[in-house]
């Protein structure tokens, strides 16, 4: 029969405590579930930045002299392009906003029918164009004649936030700011902010070119040009 001495049961009391430990700390590991609550950014700068289309004012600020009775060919050249922006992206009223009480309020009340004429011109109807005013900040400001209208446009966040330290911050993840300049760039330069949502219809074929481009793809025994084997390149 065995027997248990007490120096042998003092030597394995500590050796089963450890084990316990041991045990306890290996089943905390396996757990189903992580422990560690990692960050709430998202990793991926489109959700942080997301781009999303909605009805904003866009808005043409025209520069006058106060000695200006005729629109000059920049004016004009702006008044063009808001008028392109308005066709392809608005179908609303078209606002005329002349400055009162500024140095160069009669230069512009001048030149307002110009621009009306100006935007008919572009395909904007009449009756959508509306004159007003509005007041200046004081008799020494240069206000210019603004250009309004609500449409639909692109927009995402304002850049320029950092919610943390990111000298502080191991993770090697992006930081809040990332990405944000080139959605921002991405949103102001589409042509057509519709674009987002879903794909332009497909233009119609020509006919004639793709039976053309047929019959010479059935005619032709080669696509290789016949090359006089003495000619060379060199």
């Amino acid at each position: 029969m065995a027997h248990w001495s007490p120096k042998h049961f003092r030597t394995t009391k500590p050796l089963l405590v450890a084990a316990s430990l041991a045990v306890a700390i290996l089943s905390g590991c396996a757990g189903p579930h992580d422990q560690l609550t990692t960050g709430g950014i998202p990793d991926d700068y489109r959700e942080r930045h997301p781009i999303v289309v909605t009805e904003a004012e866009q808005t043409v600020d025209i520069p006058v002299a106060s000695s200006d009775r005729r629109l000059t060919i920049a004016q004009r050249e702006l008044i063009r392009g808001f008028a392109q922006n308005y066709v392809s992206r608005a179908s609303g009223p078209v606002y005329i906003l002349s400055p009162e009480g500024s140095a160069n309020a009669g230069a512009a009340r001048a030149l307002r029918s110009q621009v009306r004429a100006e935007l008919a011109s572009r395909g904007i109807a009449s009756n959508k164009i509306i004159n007003t005013s509005y007041a200046a900040t004081g008799v020494l400001d240069a206000a210019p004649i603004r250009l309004s209208f609500t449409g639909t446009t692109a927009v995402t966040t304002q850049c320029g936030q950092w919610p943390k330290d990111i000298t502080a911050d191991f993770t090697n993840q992006n930081y809040y700011n990332f990405g944000c300049a080139s959605q921002n760039n991405l949103a102001a330069q589409v042509a057509n902010p519709e674009d987002f949502v879903a794909p332009r219809g497909m233009t119609p074929i020509d006919a004639e070119r793709r039976n053309q481009a047929i019959q010479e793809y059935r005619t032709t025994t080669s696509t290789i040009e016949d090359v006089d084997s003495g000619q060379t390149g060199f």
